[in-house]
């Protein structure tokens, strides 16, 4: 008989990497419970609190973080690389890895290289790569070029297959708690848990774990007139942040809280979002079928714009410059959205056909077909 496979899933630091390598894992154990899975992570990252939460082992190895400028850091990289593709390689010698599935990041890096070069120098270790943002990293386009499959999120990432003229699309791996989410059946339920109206629109409002400052003082400034027309709002302010709200037509039509720890009731509660177009924000939006209002980081690469433009593209959402959302926007086109139950219907339609609900499962299965046990 043989003996149940062996998965490492690399991807670690933010929740960005480490969900859908989380969700892989649960898709690769719904398919096979005997299935092992292993996740590698560093002491830094949230991985160190998520991964044991969802009841996988995880193994640290030093991490490698990218100078993004020539600094001293540059030169002490290699130095770093090799002591964590050493670690690296001891896990996957341990765990008797047979494929590794990277998501990119400081974690994922060494993995790709370790398992490239042989674990214990006498093999190789299969790669599966997948790149979630619009834009890929150098991590994963490092990965890519000894990986057997390179799979994307969405079209022209950057990152491609040897011999292939771009990664296989695939969406974003999202955890089932959000593909399988009935928002209409739980929708009385979830409101009940966070003190909302029965009745009447949502407004969910969050910018990430740390919250966002743009869209707190936009939307809480706009707060006498969202609650006079009727609209309650659920707003997750970040555990840093505070709120300042005065004039409110009804004070209990406004929740605020520091953070969301049931998004998925977050969900089920909301008509439409305002939010940052993070690559998992935006699946898991799109996922659920909930009209946006995208707001990109108005700094970096441009990555959280590109995320949110298939959406946009079908209509199930806008992209909002962070200096155009103002307490005026709100007012003129976030309000008249949600007092319009037709055209949110529509656009919830038409979010959820932008997403790829399957995409955990079907990493899941790409994986088994690259270790031959598909």
């Amino acid at each position: 008989m043989e003996r149940p496979l062996s998965v490492i899933v690399a991807g670690g630091g933010t929740a960005g990497h480490i969900e859908p390598a989380l969700a892989v894992a649960d898709a690769l154990r719904r398919r096979d419970p005997a299935i092992r899975v292993t996740a590698l992570g560093t002491q830094r990252g949230l991985e160190t609190k998520l991964v044991p939460e969802r009841g996988y082992p995880l193994e640290l190895i030093p991490p490698v973080p990218l100078p993004r400028k020539p600094t001293a850091d540059l030169l002490r990289l290699p130095g770093r690389v090799l002591a964590s593709m050493r670690r690296t390689r001891e896990v996957i010698d341990a765990v008797q890895a047979d494929v590794i599935v990277g998501f990119g990041g400081y974690v994922a890096l060494p993995a790709y290289l370790a398992a490239g070069r042989g674990a214990t120098r006498r093999r190789k270790v299969p790669v599966v790569v997948h790149e979630a943002n619009a834009m890929a990293g150098i991590a994963n386009k490092i990965g890519a070029r000894v990986a057997a499959r390179v799979l994307a999120a969405a079209p022209n990432s950057g990152v491609r297959s040897r011999g292939r003229a771009d990664a296989e699309v695939v969406g974003i791996p999202v955890r089932s708690a959000i593909t399988t989410l009935n928002r209409a059946a739980l929708r009385a339920q979830a409101r009940e848990h966070f003190g909302l109206p029965a009745g009447g629109p949502v407004l969910l409002v969050f910018g990430g774990s740390q919250g966002a400052r743009s869209l707190n003082e936009a939307v809480s400034a706009a707060a006498p007139q969202l609650t006079a027309a009727g609209v309650s709002v659920l707003h997750a302010h970040g555990p840093k942040n505070t709120l300042t709200l005065a004039g409110l037509h009804e004070p209990a039509k406004y929740i605020a809280v520091p953070y969301l720890s049931q998004m998925a009731l977050a969900y089920a509660a909301a008509d439409a979002v305002v939010c940052r177009s993070g690559a998992m924000t935006v699946a898991e939006v799109s996922a659920v079928g909930l009209p946006a209002f995208y707001v990109p980081l108005p700094h970096g690469n441009g990555e959280q714009e590109l995320n949110a433009r298939p959406v946009m593209a079908a209509g199930g959402g806008r992209i909002v410059a962070d200096a155009e959302l103002t307490p005026k926007y709100v007012i003129d086109e976030v309000i008249p959205l949600l007092l319009d139950s037709d055209r949110l219907a529509a656009m919830g339609r038409a979010a959820a056909g932008a997403g790829h609900r399957d995409a955990a499962d079907e990493v899941a299965r790409i994986v088994l077909e690259v270790a031959g046990r598909e």
